[in-house]
C-alpha cells in the first residue's frame, strides 16, 4: 500500500500508534482507582503488580474485576485507533494495529506514570486479541481456565496461555484464520508476559508461588 502522506507521513503515523498504544497501556488503573477510592494502592500488597490479580487483593474482587475490564480496554483501543491511523496514512491497518498493541501490552508492564511497574500484561495483551484475531482468544481461555482450575496458579495459567497463544495463531494462519501480523503480535506479546512472570517462574520452580484460596 502506498503511503498517501510519502514516507514521512507513513513514518510520523507510525510513530503516533506506538506511541499513543504505550501510553494508552501505562495507565495503571489499579493505582488509579486505589486513590480514587481511598484504598490500599495495589503495589503495596501482594506481588506489588498493578493489574488485576493483585488488585483483587488489594482493594477485592469487584475492583480487580474492574481493573480487568479496563486493562482489556486498554489493548481492545490501541488496536482500534493503531489500525484507524495505520489507514489514514496509508499503511497496512492490521500490522499497525498489531504493533499499537504490542506497544500498550509494554506500556501496561513497564509504566512511564509509575516508575516504570506495572503488571503482568495479560488482559491488556487479550484486548489486542479480541481485536486482531478473537478466535484465538476464545481457544487459549479455556487452556489458561483448565490450568488454574487444575493446579489454582493464576500466574502459571496466564504462562501457559502466552505459551500456547503463538501457536494457536500459527495454526490458525495454516487455516486462512489469521494473518502474519497475528502471528508477530501473539508472538511478541506471549514473550512479553512471560518475561513479566519471571519471578513467578522463579517462585513456582521453588514451590513457593502463592495459589488461589492461599492465605495473603
Amino acid at each position: 500500500m502506498e503511503p498517501v502522506l510519502g514516507p514521512a507521513g507513513a513514518l510520523l503515523g507510525l510513530a503516533t500508534a506506538l506511541v499513543l498504544g504505550y501510553l494508552l497501556g501505562a495507565i495503571p488503573f489499579g493505582v488509579v482507582i486505589a486513590r480514587l477510592i481511598g484504598g490500599t494502592d495495589p503495589r503495596t500488597v501482594g506481588s506489588q503488580r498493578t493489574g488485576a490479580t493483585n488488585t483483587v487483593r488489594a482493594l477485592g474482587s469487584g475492583w480487580g474485576l474492574a481493573v480487568a475490564l479496563l486493562d482489556v480496554a486498554k489493548g481492545l483501543v490501541a488496536a482500534a485507533a493503531g489500525a484507524a491511523i495505520g489507514s489514514a496514512v496509508g499503511l497496512i491497518p492490521e500490522w499497525v494495529a498489531a504493533g499499537s498493541c504490542v506497544a500498550a501490552v509494554s506500556g501496561h508492564i513497564r509504566s512511564v506514570f509509575i516508575g516504570f511497574r506495572g503488571g503482568r500484561g495479560v488482559a491488556t495483551a487479550a484486548g489486542g486479541f479480541l481485536v486482531l484475531v478473537p478466535l484465538a482468544l476464545l481457544i487459549v481461555i479455556p487452556i489458561i481456565g483448565a490450568v488454574v482450575a487444575v493446579t489454582r496458579y493464576v500466574s502459571l495459567g496466564s504462562i501457559v496461555g502466552a505459551i500456547s497463544a503463538p501457536l494457536v495463531v500459527a495454526v490458525l494462519y495454516g487455516l486462512g484464520r489469521a494473518s502474519g501480523a497475528d502471528i508477530a503480535y501473539s508472538a511478541l506479546v506471549g514473550a512479553l508476559v512471560v518475561l513479566a512472570h519471571a519471578d513467578n517462574i522463579a517462585r513456582l520452580r521453588a514451590g513457593s508461588e502463592r495459589r488461589i484460596g492461599d492465605a495473603r
